[in-house]
């Protein structure tokens, strides 16, 4: 079995692994830290929970006990980029937790925080930078920060960040890096979008997919509930009222859908707590805090916001809705069935939703329902009948009495065509009157 210290990691980096509690890498780390020790480029594919923080993580901690010197004022020596404000706070956690016996410098540059102390921190020289792509680029605007000596960068999520319409943002911060630099790009699934982006940017990249592309964890039980949408406010009691719920996500399409749910819940008898963009920081971080702690055993949350919730613990994901984008599917569902434990995903999909539902089972290879029950699924593109054509027999009675296909009260004979009706001197008004002056007079 392979063990941390067989990967040629740091004697100070192996102590805060071995402090943290673990032996044995998983397979991205076993395979994507050796690759980034020895300098070449890596396009990582890996399921989300399967470890893949560490696999990049410990080889730029290691690179830190290395180097000599400080970095220069205003620059870093390695950028992580991530998608979400949450995700980014996980990773500094985990670079202070696994670099707690390394001398070295890190600090989070995302928005929705004061920019000055980010300012003053990045004037200092940076080892290790993590940042979101928007905060970032203010900064490399305004001069605070340049990426001219940054000899590794990391993209993190990189399929959340190319729905997020980071794409472009992504473009610019790759064209300010130096030419001869290490890029690693890691994601739980690998759209065309991003697959061209490793082809514009990767030289020679090392590939390690640790899992199919796109198939949840196996130890996750998967199910799916067909029923109306007004019933899935008391579907979500229901489940959540089960003896083995520990910990529960739920996920929600809309902001304003993840506050409602959560109040729902609250005056059910849940602690809850919403997290999505229109919080403060300081809001999803004590909603975050109280959920990671247990004190709010349900979070209820949208996409976005859920990529930084790295919680070990939660025995349930619940999809109130389902997602329109099936990979957003893989990636919910990927916040249970953490550190080897097994998990429960369950989704409501009511009738608008079953397109979405096919695309994720197409996307997934697997069946996630039996239809038979509830019929069969519309056929994509065609609006379905609302009742079904009966042909009714001739003179056959309705529920009125009145003949099937009656339309009304007769209308009398029809008018004559025009080609009928009396012209010239006969039709019209003076006809008339010529005919009555005939019948009153001798």
């Amino acid at each position: 079995m392979t063990t941390f210290s067989d990967l040629g990691l740091a004697e100070p980096i192996l102590k805060a692994v071995a402090a943290e509690g673990y032996t044995s890498p998983t397979p991205i780390q076993a395979q994507g830290i050796p690759a980034i020790l020895s300098g070449s480029d890596v396009l990582g594919l890996a399921q989300t929970g399967t470890g893949k923080t560490a696999s990049f993580v410990l080889p730029l901690l290691h690179r830190v006990c290395q180097q000599k010197g400080r970095p220069q004022p205003k620059t870093c020596s390695s950028l992580i980029l991530a998608p979400t404000r949450e995700l980014a706070a996980q990773i500094a956690d985990s670079i202070r937790a696994y670099g707690q016996k390394v001398r070295h410098s890190s600090t989070v540059v995302v928005g929705g925080a004061r920019p000055m102390p980010q300012i003053r921190n990045l004037a200092r020289g940076i080892d290790i930078v993590v940042a979101t792509p928007g905060r970032l680029l203010d900064h490399m605007s305004t001069g605070a920060v340049r990426l001219d000596q940054t000899t590794t960068i990391v993209l993190d999520e990189a399929d959340h960040m190319l729905d997020l319409g980071f794409l472009p943002a992504i473009r610019k911060i790759l064209a300010a890096l130096p030419a001869e630099r290490q890029t690693v790009l890691l994601s739980a699934t690998m759209p065309r979008p991003i697959r061209a982006l490793a082809d514009d940017f990767l030289r020679n990249p090392q590939e390690i997919a640790v899992a199919p592309a796109s198939k949840p964890i196996d130890r996750i039980e998967q199910k799916v509930l067909l029923i109306e949408r007004d019933a899935k406010r008391q579907a979500l009691v229901d489940v959540l009222k089960t003896e083995d719920m520990e910990r529960a996500i739920v996920f929600t399409r809309t902001k304003h859908g993840a506050d409602k749910v959560a109040q729902h819940l609250e005056r059910a008898g849940f602690s809850s707590a919403a997290i999505h963009g229109n919080k403060s920081q300081g809001q999803r971080q004590r909603a975050l805090d109280a959920f990671r702690s247990g004190r709010t055993p349900v979070l209820v949350a949208t996409d976005i916001a859920a990529r930084g919730i790295d919680v070990d613990g939660v025995s349930h994901v619940v999809n109130f809705e389902l997602p329109n984008v099936p990979e957003s599917y893989v990636h919910r569902i990927g916040r249970t069935a953490r550190a080897g434990k097994s998990g429960f995903a369950v989704s409501f999909c009511d009738r608008s939703e079953r397109p979405f539902l096919r695309d994720i089972e197409k996307l997934i290879g697997k069946t996630l329902v039996e239809r038979e029950d509830d019929g069969p699924m519309p056929s994509k593109g065609r609006k379905p009948s609302r009742r079904p054509f009966k042909p009714r027999a001739e003179g056959d009675a309705g529920a009125n009495g009145k003949p099937r296909g009656y339309r009304g009260k007769p209308q009398g004979p029809k008018r004559p065509k025009r080609e009928d009706r009396p012209s010239g001197s006969e039709g019209g008004y003076r006809g008339r009157q010529r005919r009555f002056d005939s019948a009153h007079t001798g």
